[in-house]
């Protein structure tokens, strides 16, 4: 389809926070503009990642404007060569196939060539050319940098090296004009040169922030990745503040007889063509004895599991695990349950502590089966629909802890039964909040550090907190701006870093196993040899693709038990101590629980004081409680379970619902029963 021409300019060379450090474009914020000046495309081209792809995708797609998924890549002549020393190639997707080659190219820079940064070789780009866009690169592009140090005839060899590669079609000398002194014989030469070659001129901004008011703030951003100050007369800048995202008619004034290269954007955008299968399911196969099929051992392992967990079979079990085993047949998921109760029944039988489950799985009598939880589902009346729902057709989710001197073992071992290539760690971006905002802006600006730490901490705490919130009329913060010179220079600079991102690392449970090897499906990434391989999407990304995503949560509570059992000899089962001692619920009365898991707060302590538990029910109540909202019925809850506040129900039928919890719905079961009822 053929893009509207309203615009006569796309930007194709664009960084995002995901080029981290250096952009400072926030993706949605990215695509709004796009939108709001009428451009019928938006370009992503972070430096070695695909990082921003998927939510650019989602995001350009919302604003009606076409996304174009490209990417700076790093260039050496040998990627196993280990020297510093890179030239910049501009590369956009202009099929599906020429994405799927983007992020080969994007992972193999990190998983063969990182040293520093992730490196490409010519090799690779001869290998996985198919389906994509050559740009010849900004300043420090390899033809750039010829002309720039008066080397034509090595600039006209580097540019004859692309279209080999390429193919003439594919190939565009980049033309940027940021009004930088060494840009200026760059920007004069190369126009003759692609008219020398035959070879098309586009032209493109070297977008690092969104509006010229933020070229202050992206100062500030480098000097935060290179630890230097604003103050230093010599500290890292771009020279100029012409890296924004401007508009057609701006870029028009860079580009003074330069029209047909401004149009031809439009041209490379509208070739620009790749659809991303959102939503999708792609689990792995799981590989059952003789190849049987998944749903059938499935059914016998929950048999088998039935017998175990239950003296007897009952119509009402037998009724219950049909209709699990049904839902799971229709939506798929038959590998599933057996990927993760293969790889419990591993940590289990090497003497790795399994948490018993928690969250909505531990509604499912067929993980109960599997033993994959070890909370019975029957006997606290908890629904599966909670965690699988016909309905709505999701990926389950099983947020299982490990002990964590035995996560990795458990890693370890689904690597090897899968295959290394297809199981990865999930990448997290951590990003300046409010405070640490703050505290970079103050650090560029070479405040005192007790200056900064006083402004800092006049933000309140806790999670979510903004700068917008603390700034309101009458807040500490306020005051202390609209009084002191030096906290409004700190403040002012700290509200555009505010929620850019910080840095990359490691989710501390998240996992993904692939159907196939993952570089078919998803970039990755992995900084040196050995290095863990992890994911360069996050986690909400991993999961819209479809990939089978586990949380392996290591939960350092399991090595205190497992430890304590030790030292009293390994004679006690833990998991068959009584959920009725008396002289524990005495403690916990006590809110003697420190080293318990979510019983170790202040304020649940208090709380276990106030309802002063009898019984396991008490405590699950507790846990569901202790939460912003419900946390309010706390004292109600209290004051029934002893007899001081009399429990009422305003409709009868509600009574075998919330009776249990002294007519307070505490639930989402709850809710759901009052719902149906």
């Amino acid at each position: 389809m053929a893009l509207p021409m309203s615009s006569p300019f796309v930007h194709l060379h664009v960084h995002s926070e995901y080029s981290i450090l250096d952009g400072a474009c926030r993706i949605q914020a990215l695509a709004e503009k796009a939108a709001r000046l009428e451009m019928p495309a938006v370009t992503l081209t972070d430096h070695g990642s695909l990082a921003g792809a998927i939510d650019l995708y989602r995001a350009a797609k919302a604003q009606g404007v076409r996304p174009v998924i490209g990417c700076e890549l790093y260039v050496v002549d040998d990627r196993r060569a280990q020297h510093k020393g890179t030239a910049h190639l501009t590369l956009l997707a202009e099929t599906t196939a020429g994405y799927a080659n983007l992020v080969k190219l994007c992972s193999l820079g990190y998983l063969e060539g990182y040293y520093y940064r992730p490196r490409i070789d010519w090799e690779l780009l001869e290998r996985h050319a198919g389906g994509l866009i050559a740009l010849s690169g900004c300043l420090s592009g390899r033809v750039s940098k010829a002309l720039a140090e008066s080397r034509a005839g090595d600039a006209e060899a580097e540019l004859d090296r692309l279209e080999q590669i390429f193919g003439r079609d594919n190939t565009y000398v980049e033309l940027q004009n940021a009004g930088l002194d060494v840009q200026a014989p760059v920007f004069e030469a190369l126009p003759g040169l692609a008219a020398k070659r035959g070879l098309p001129l586009v032209a493109t901004g070297d977008v690092h922030y969104l509006d010229a008011t933020d070229a202050y703030a992206h100062e500030a951003l480098l000097c935060i990745q290179s630890g230097d100050s604003l103050k230093n007369p010599n500290h890292w800048r771009f020279g100029t503040n012409e890296f924004y995202f401007k508009t057609s008619d701006e870029m028009a004034l860079d580009f003074p007889g330069h029209e047909e290269a401004m149009r031809r954007t439009l041209e490379v955008a509208e070739r620009c063509n790749v659809e991303i299968e959102l939503g999708r399911i792609l689990l792995p196969s799981f590989p059952t004895p003789g190849g049987r099929d998944a749903f059938d051992y499935l059914v016998e392992l929950c048999e088998q599991g039935l017998g175990r967990r239950y003296e007897r079979s009952t119509p009402e079990l037998e009724d219950r695990l049909r209709f699990e085993l049904k839902t799971i047949r229709e939506m798929g998921f038959a590998d599933y349950f057996l990927i993760v109760a293969d790889f419990i029944g591993f940590a289990k039988r090497n003497g790795v502590a399994v948490g018993p489950g928690r969250g909505s799985a531990a509604g499912s009598l067929v993980a109960y089966c599997l033993e994959i939880t070890d909370i019975d589902p029957i006997r606290y009346d908890l629904l599966f629909e909670r965690f699988l729902n016909p309905g709505r057709k999701s990926m389950p989710d099983i947020d299982i802890d490990f002990a964590v001197d035995g996560r990795e073992r458990v890693i370890n071992y689904v690597a090897e039964k899968y295959g290394r290539d297809r199981v990865a760690q999930i990448i997290t971006f951590s990003t300046m909040a409010a405070r640490a905002a703050i505290r970079d802006a103050g650090r560029v600006l070479e405040v005192p550090y007790g200056t900064v730490d006083r402004i800092a901490k006049l933000v309140p705490e806790g999670p979510g907190q903004t700068l917008a919130e603390a700034l309101k009329p009458g807040t500490e913060l306020r005051q202390a701006v609209d009084a002191d010179p030096v906290a409004k220079e700190v403040v002012e600079l700290a509200r555009p870093l505010e929620g850019l991102t910080r840095a990359d690392s490691i989710h501390a449970a998240g996992v993904v196993i692939g159907a196939e090897p993952l570089i078919e499906t998803i970039p990755l990434q992995q900084k040196g040899p050995g290095a863990e391989l992890v994911t360069q999407f996050s986690m909400g990304n991993v999961e819209q693709l479809g990939l089978l995503k586990m949380d392996f949560l290591g939960l350092r509570n399991l090595d205190v038990i497992e430890t304590a059992v030790g030292l009293i000899g390994g004679a006690l089962d833990i998991a068959s101590i009584p959920l009725d001692d008396r002289k524990t619920y005495e403690m916990l009365s006590r809110g003697e629980s420190m080293g318990v898991f979510q019983f170790e707060s202040s304020g649940m302590r208090e709380a276990l004081r106030l309802v002063r538990p009898t019984e396991f029910e008490d405590l699950i109540a507790l846990v569901a409680l202790y939460r912003p909202g419900p946390m309010a019925y706390i004292p109600t809850y209290a004051a029934r379970k002893h007899g001081k506040e009399a429990v009422t129900f305003i409709e009868p039928r509600l009574e075998p619902i919330t009776g249990p919890t002294y007519g307070i719905a505490i639930y989402q079961e709850s809710t759901m029963e009052i719902a149906k009822t």
